[in-house]
């Protein structure tokens, strides 16, 4: 007598067990201890020198071939993100690198840095903004406490 193996859907072969894939790993540069946690908000950094190119490693030659190709190379894996850090009770503007999937490296942001995002700066204000609109802001957030002349329904 023959005896084949019939396979049951209904029994279930043992199956390789599925991994998650893990969650980045950002690590207070003031609390190495501490991991720190974004909004999720990233501001890419646009390099428009070789030098800039050059400062990460490529060779002069391919710096000045490579900025010819691309006019404004955007770095895939260089970033600034705003992150809170729990210990130091605020957030901060951080420069992360991914190395790997997981693993990065986290560091203040200096101010230099925020020349090469798209037009952005956390400190100066938005030019297309008026004046007026920037001075009714700032007179709205220094109002009183009890409201002053704005009417509140309750």
């Amino acid at each position: 007598m023959d005896f084949s193996v019939v396979h049951d859907p209904q029994v279930q072969s043992p199956q390789r067990a599925r991994r998650r894939p893990q969650k980045r790993q950002l690590f207070c540069p003031a609390h190495p201890d501490q991991l720190i946690s974004g909004n999720g908000s990233k501001h890419f950094l646009h390099l428009l020198k070789p030098e800039e190119l050059k400062s990460r490693g490529m060779s002069d030659r391919r710096a000045r071939l490579v900025i010819q190709a691309y006019p404004v190379l955007v770095l895939s894996n260089e970033w600034l993100e705003e992150l809170f850090c729990p210990k130091c009770g605020s957030s901060r503007w951080c420069h992360v690198a991914r190395l790997d999937r997981v693993q990065h490296t986290v560091a203040w942001a200096p101010r230099e840095l925020w020349q090469q995002v798209a037009r952005v700066d956390p400190v100066e204000s938005n030019p297309s903004v008026s004046q007026f609109t920037r001075r009714e802001a700032r007179r709205l957030s220094h109002r009183r406490a009890d409201g002053g002349r704005h009417y509140d329904p309750r």
